[in-house]
Protein backbone atom coordinates (compact mmCIF):
# COMPACT_ATOMS: atom_id res chain seq x y z
CA UNK A 1 0.00 0.00 0.00
CA UNK A 2 1.12 3.68 -1.16
CA UNK A 3 0.86 6.72 1.33
CA UNK A 4 1.41 10.19 0.85
CA UNK A 5 1.00 12.97 2.95
CA UNK A 6 -0.77 15.90 1.76
CA UNK A 7 -1.96 19.37 3.86
CA UNK A 8 -1.61 17.38 6.86
CA UNK A 9 -3.85 14.41 5.54
CA UNK A 10 -2.29 11.15 5.19
CA UNK A 11 -3.89 8.82 1.89
CA UNK A 12 -3.19 5.44 1.56
CA UNK A 13 -4.18 3.32 -1.63
CA UNK A 14 -3.39 0.49 -3.36
CA UNK A 15 -4.65 -2.54 -5.76
CA UNK A 16 -5.87 -5.49 -3.99
CA UNK A 17 -6.34 -8.78 -5.51
CA UNK A 18 -10.06 -9.73 -6.04
CA UNK A 19 -10.47 -13.11 -4.08
CA UNK A 20 -12.06 -14.50 -7.57
CA UNK A 21 -7.92 -13.73 -8.78
CA UNK A 22 -9.53 -12.47 -11.96
CA UNK A 23 -8.56 -8.74 -11.66
CA UNK A 24 -7.61 -5.86 -9.40
CA UNK A 25 -9.53 -3.68 -7.59
CA UNK A 26 -8.86 -0.02 -6.41
CA UNK A 27 -8.37 0.73 -2.65
CA UNK A 28 -7.84 4.25 -0.71
CA UNK A 29 -8.12 5.18 3.20
CA UNK A 30 -7.89 8.87 4.83
CA UNK A 31 -6.43 9.84 7.78
CA UNK A 32 -6.89 13.62 8.94
CA UNK A 33 -4.91 15.82 10.76
CA UNK A 34 -4.66 14.54 14.96
CA UNK A 35 -2.96 16.54 17.60
CA UNK A 36 -1.30 13.44 18.99
CA UNK A 37 0.92 11.83 16.43
CA UNK A 38 0.84 8.45 17.80
CA UNK A 39 -2.91 8.32 16.43
CA UNK A 40 -4.57 8.58 13.17
CA UNK A 41 -7.56 10.28 12.44
CA UNK A 42 -9.14 7.92 10.11
CA UNK A 43 -11.83 10.16 7.88
CA UNK A 44 -12.74 7.15 5.17
CA UNK A 45 -11.83 3.84 5.94
CA UNK A 46 -9.66 2.17 3.83
CA UNK A 47 -12.60 0.46 1.17
CA UNK A 48 -12.96 -0.25 -2.40
CA UNK A 49 -13.58 2.68 -4.77
CA UNK A 50 -14.49 2.76 -8.49
CA UNK A 51 -16.21 -0.92 -7.63
CA UNK A 52 -17.47 -1.36 -11.10
CA UNK A 53 -14.03 -1.38 -12.84
CA UNK A 54 -12.04 -4.48 -12.88
CA UNK A 55 -8.43 -3.38 -13.48
CA UNK A 56 -5.85 -6.17 -15.24
CA UNK A 57 -2.86 -5.37 -13.15
CA UNK A 58 -2.32 -4.11 -9.69
CA UNK A 59 -0.41 -0.51 -11.08
CA UNK A 60 -3.65 0.23 -12.81
CA UNK A 61 -5.90 -0.28 -9.80
CA UNK A 62 -3.27 1.85 -7.88
CA UNK A 63 -3.30 4.69 -10.12
CA UNK A 64 -7.08 4.73 -9.91
CA UNK A 65 -7.11 4.53 -6.56
CA UNK A 66 -4.40 7.62 -6.12
CA UNK A 67 -7.00 9.60 -8.39
CA UNK A 68 -10.31 8.84 -6.70
CA UNK A 69 -8.16 9.78 -3.44
CA UNK A 70 -7.08 13.22 -4.91
CA UNK A 71 -10.33 14.10 -5.83
CA UNK A 72 -11.33 13.04 -1.84
CA UNK A 73 -9.04 15.08 0.14
CA UNK A 74 -9.97 17.77 -2.65
CA UNK A 75 -13.43 17.76 -1.67
CA UNK A 76 -13.15 17.32 1.73
CA UNK A 77 -9.84 20.02 2.18
CA UNK A 78 -12.21 22.52 -0.38
CA UNK A 79 -15.17 22.31 2.15
CA UNK A 80 -13.24 24.28 5.33
CA UNK A 81 -12.15 20.81 7.31
CA UNK A 82 -10.62 23.06 9.13
CA UNK A 83 -6.49 24.37 9.76
CA UNK A 84 -4.53 21.56 7.63
CA UNK A 85 -0.95 23.05 7.65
Amino acid sequence: MQSEHIEGYEIEYAGVLLPSDDGWAAHVAIYGPSPNPMHRNCIFADQGVSVDTVFPNAESAEAEAHKVALSMLASVTHHGAGDTK
